[in-house]
């Protein structure tokens, strides 16, 4: 008898700690409202015949042509104010930011493994022969890191280049050549 009240005062003090079978108090989150008493909606989206949305589609098709081996852009620098291409650069593969990066920005320091492990959250990443973890996730380009101030590519010469974004200019980039008016600097000529 003795063993089954035991048994039975344990099993009580499991259920009052994890809050199994015994209702809550506490009112149920109201559903998001916007100040202006808009409330959040939900939708079905409908997905093609290859399981995903257009907007998934899309992003994938744009990693692929991204990394489409030997394939050619265009990049065109327009002037914002008058519409006029200043710069036109052939781009072999695609445009990179300067933000983005092979390896995390940040880890936490440490080793993978006992009991330090257990204590420090993150994706396992390895930085030269050591083992880290990192809150950092790995993009679907398969790179770290984010859109920077400066962008570069290669152009179909090999020639390497690398270009600031400040104010004034639209930076448009297509894996056909675009007719237009003028060029300032063309930078896949021989210059001759």
């Amino acid at each position: 008898m003795k063993k089954l009240w035991t048994i039975s005062i344990i099993a009580l003090m499991a259920l009052v700690i994890t809050g199994c079978g015994i209702p809550s108090n506490e009112p149920a989150a109201p559903a998001p409202q916007s100040t202006s008493g808009v409330q959040k909606v939900s939708v079905k989206v409908e997905k093609g015949s290859d399981g995903m949305t257009t907007e998934q589609r899309n992003i994938a098709d744009r990693l692929k042509n991204d990394n489409k081996p030997g394939s050619i852009k265009h990049l065109y620098v327009i002037s914002a104010y008058s519409g006029q291409v200043i710069i036109y650069s052939t781009v072999r593969g695609k445009v990179t930011s300067s933000g983005k990066r092979l390896t995390p920005n940040t880890v936490a320091a440490g080793y993978q493994g006992g009991e330090y492990n257990a204590r420090h959250y993150g994706i396992p990443v390895d930085i030269g022969g050591e083992g880290y973890r990192t809150g950092e996730v790995l993009q679907d380009d398969g790179t770290y890191g984010t859109s920077d101030a400066y962008i570069y590519w290669w152009d179909t010469k090999g020639i390497y280049h690398q270009h600031y974004v400040s104010g004034g200019q639209i930076i448009h980039v297509a894996d056909q050549p675009m007719n237009v008016k003028s060029i300032i600097i063309n930078m896949s000529t021989d210059g001759k």
